[in-house]
C-alpha cells in the first residue's frame, strides 16, 4: 500500500512540476510573439494543418460511424431514432472531435517537433543559434505554438463536419434512416456553442501539444535514444494534458 501511495505522489508531483515548466515556457514564448517569424508560421502552419487531413479524416469517419452503429438500435428500441443526428452532432461537436484530433495531433506532430527540436539540441545547433544572438524560444517555439493553436481548431471543426457525415452515412445507408430525420435532427438539437466551445478547447489543446513537444525537444539527452525518450516523453505527457484540460473546460464551458 505505501509503495503505491509513493508512486502515486511521485507521479502528482510530477504532473505539478511539469504545469510550471510550460507556465514559464509559455510566459517567454508570449513575450516573444512580436519577433514571430511569418514565413516560418506559415510553413508551420502548412505541416501542421494541411499534411494531418487525411489521419483526421479517417481517425473521426470511423469515431463517427462506430458510434452511430452502436447507439442507433438503442435509440430505435426506444422510439428515439428522430434524435440520433443531434447526438452525433453534439458528441462530435463537443468531446470527440476536439479530443480525437488533440490525440492525433500529439501523436503526428507533437512527436515530430519533439524529434526535430531534440535532433538539433543534441547536434548543438541551438547552441549555434545562442552564438549568434538568436533566440531559441522566438526561432523554434513561437512558429510552432502559433501554428498550433490556430490550426488545431480549423481541424476539429474538419473532424467534426466528417464525423457527423460518417454518422449520416450509418444512419441513412444501414439503419434505413431518412435524410430528413438525421438533419433535422441537427438542427433542432445543435447549438452553435456546441461547435464553438469545442473548438476553443482545440485551441487550448493546440497550445500544449506546442509547448510540451517544444520543451521535450529542447531539454532532450544526447544520443538517438535520447532522442527517442524525449519524443516518447511528449506524446505521453501531451495526451495526458489534453485529457487534464478537457475536463477542466468542460466544467469551464458547459
Amino acid at each position: 500500500m505505501q509503495d503505491v501511495l509513493e508512486k502515486i505522489g511521485r507521479f502528482t508531483l510530477h504532473i505539478f512540476e511539469q504545469v510550471g515548466v510550460l507556465a514559464v515556457l509559455f510566459v517567454r514564448t508570449l513575450r516573444q510573439l512580436p519577433k514571430i517569424q511569418v514565413k516560418n508560421t506559415i510553413i508551420q502552419m502548412a505541416h501542421l494543418g494541411v499534411d494531418s487531413l487525411p489521419i483526421v479524416s479517417l481517425t473521426l469517419l470511423f469515431a463517427g460511424m462506430v458510434m452511430t452503429l452502436q447507439i442507433v438500435d438503442i435509440l430505435m428500441r426506444y422510439g428515439a431514432q428522430s434524435t440520433l443526428g443531434g447526438v452525433m452532432s453534439i458528441a462530435m461537436g463537443r468531446e470527440l472531435g476536439p479530443i480525437l484530433t488533440g490525440v492525433v495531433v500529439a501523436g503526428r506532430v507533437g512527436a515530430a517537433m519533439t524529434a526535430e527540436i531534440g535532433t538539433m539540441k543534441v547536434t548543438e545547433q541551438i547552441d549555434a543559434l545562442r552564438c549568434m544572438a538568436v533566440d531559441p524560444v522566438a526561432y523554434l517555439v513561437v512558429p510552432r505554438f502559433v501554428a498550433c493553436v490556430v490550426m488545431v481548431p480549423f481541424l476539429a471543426f474538419y473532424g467534426y463536419l466528417i464525423g457527423t457525415g460518417g454518422g449520416y452515412a450509418v444512419a441513412t445507408l444501414g439503419a434505413g434512416l431518412t435524410h430528413f430525420t438525421y438533419v433535422n435532427s441537427i438542427e433542432l438539437f445543435t447549438t452553435v456553442s456546441d461547435v464553438v466551445y469545442g473548438m476553443i478547447k482545440s485551441m487550448f489543446f493546440g497550445g500544449i501539444i506546442a509547448l510540451i513537444a517544444c520543451h521535450e525537444g529542447m531539454n532532450a539527452q544526447s544520443g538517438a535514444e535520447g532522442v527517442g525518450q524525449a519524443t516518447t516523453r511528449s506524446v505521453v505527457t501531451s495526451i495526458i494534458f489534453i485529457f487534464i484540460c478537457n475536463y477542466l473546460l468542460s466544467i469551464i464551458l458547459y
